[in-house]
């Protein structure tokens, strides 16, 4: 490719990048950021430009698939999620009385107003430092308490109407999906970083 593609700063990064023996992406825009003073944000942008014109090349690490992910330490907050929502579906089916129905009331507002928007937030931003922890508690709650509704209307609609069964089972696996979608943006983003 002709150099008169790169802008000034861009000639200088690929300079730099290429004097550094950097062996994944966090590397790399570390080393930039460094060198150039700049914040990591901008050193991110610059990489992924020279990246998009081709002057740079980033592949998937061969030894992180997704099955290692998966299993990984990385991903146990998909696990722990899955495990809530899975006793929070025995505490709503099979507990009526004291004791366990306080932890089921405890659960049962988590399961409406907070996972399914947690799940969600947890899709559109996989990576961890985009959002501040309280911007995150804030948009989750926000955000369930606009999918659950939703979920009421479509169960409207359909044969199994809107009671206990239908809603517990369609929350459920509203959440699960936006789980698994959350996990697999997680783990291009790890590939990427990490690989």
């Amino acid at each position: 490719m002709a150099d008169k593609e790169l802008t000034k700063e861009e000639k200088e990064a690929l300079k730099i990048l290429e004097k550094g023996a950097v062996k994944n992406v966090e590397e790399a825009v570390s080393l930039l950021s460094e060198k150039k003073k700049i914040p990591f944000e901008k050193a991110t942008k610059m990489i992924f430009k020279l990246w998009k014109k081709g002057y740079i090349d980033m592949v998937y690490d061969k030894e992180i698939n997704i099955l290692h992910y998966v299993m990984s330490v990385e991903s146990s907050w998909f696990w722990i999620l899955v495990s809530v929502i899975i006793f929070t579906i025995i505490l709503v089916f099979h507990v009526k009385n004291p004791p366990l129905i306080y932890i089921r009331y405890i659960l049962g507002s988590l399961y409406v107003l907070y996972i399914p928007g947690a799940t969600l937030i947890e899709a559109l931003y996989p990576r961890g430092e985009e959002l501040e922890p309280l911007e995150r508690l804030a948009l989750s709650i926000g955000l369930s308490l606009a999918l659950v509704p939703l979920v009421g209307l479509v169960l409207n609609y359909t044969p199994w109407g809107i009671r206990l069964g239908p809603v517990t089972i369609s929350l459920a696996l509203l959440s699960i999906l936006l789980a698994l979608i959350a996990l697999k943006r997680k783990y291009e983003y790890y590939a990427l970083t990490y690989g």
